[in-house]
């Protein structure tokens, strides 16, 4: 059966000083739209996903690729039978993707984009350490062969990791990823603050990686964590066989009755 549900995910990190104002009509647009799903809105730009029929997420697209400022968003589909968002929520925010560090600005400079064709050739060289920008349940689900997991559960305690853990004198080249992209690219603006010079990251995150890579070429193991009813997405960016324990956030199959580490039948 063909999946009817577009979801759409995207940001930008882009000088929005209005974006209080920018509120109140984008939410009438989504209403009129009947999407749902989550959009964030600060000073620094914006984050969404949000779901529908491929006409109603067109029509909010267009709206805001409108905006000379948002002309060329990069959005990263997949789809699903349903909506997997119970509500829509159009939220204001300090930042759109939070790092909790003063000064770091991901619109005055950012690692360098790579593209998903160019990523494997990238992180398979011998000189470049690879880093996973997200948190651990996530990495769990799936993540790059060979990449650095660090441990974190939440994206505020990376930039702690990448101090204790990092150098710049003896890493000369880092490479980054997330699930769509915003996470690392934040990151990547912290590491250039502190004297890292040769630093990239995924353009589009694994979610445009899986979208462009053949899955016989794919470096990618396993599934990748999303924020929404979906838990999980395949290679063919479909709902995934995983899930994440509610109670202790271990990983486990959606054909699990109880999870193997607190036996809690609590699933996501």
């Amino acid at each position: 059966m063909k999946k009817l549900i577009l979801i759409a995910a995207f940001y930008k990190f882009v000088p929005l000083p209005d974006y209080r104002d920018l509120r109140q009509p984008l939410l009438e647009v989504c209403r009129a739209a009947g999407v749902r799903g989550t959009i964030l809105l600060a000073d620094e730009g914006i984050n969404a996903t949000i779901a529908g029929e491929r006409p109603a997420v067109e029509a909010v697209l267009s709206y805001l690729r409108a905006d000379p400022r948002l002309a060329d968003l990069l959005v990263k589909e997949s789809f699903h039978d349903v909506i997997p968002f119970g509500r829509l929520k159009l939220r204001l925010k300090r930042e759109i993707v939070a790092l909790k560090v003063s000064g770091v600005d991901p619109r005055a400079r950012v690692g360098a984009y790579v593209e998903p064709e160019d990523w494997n050739r990238l992180i398979t060289q011998d000189d470049v350490l690879v880093l996973d920008a997200r948190n651990d349940y996530e990495v769990q689900m799936g993540t790059f062969r060979g990449s650095l997991n660090p441990d974190t559960k939440s994206f505020h305690e990376l930039p702690r990791y990448m101090a204790q853990n990092l150098d710049p004198a003896e890493h000369k080249r880092i490479a980054m990823f997330c699930t769509g992209g915003i996470r690392c690219e934040k990151a990547t603006a912290f590491l250039l603050d502190r004297g890292f010079e040769a630093v990239y990251h995924l353009r589009g995150g694994i979610l445009h990686y899986l979208e462009k890579v053949k899955p016989d070429e794919s470096l990618w193991e396993g599934e990748c964590f999303v924020f929404d009813e979906r838990v999980s997405l395949d290679f063919s960016l479909h709902k995934g066989s995983i899930t994440i324990c509610d109670d202790c956030k271990a990983v486990v199959k959606v054909t699990d009755a109880k999870c193997p580490q607190c036996r809690s039948s609590n699933f996501l």
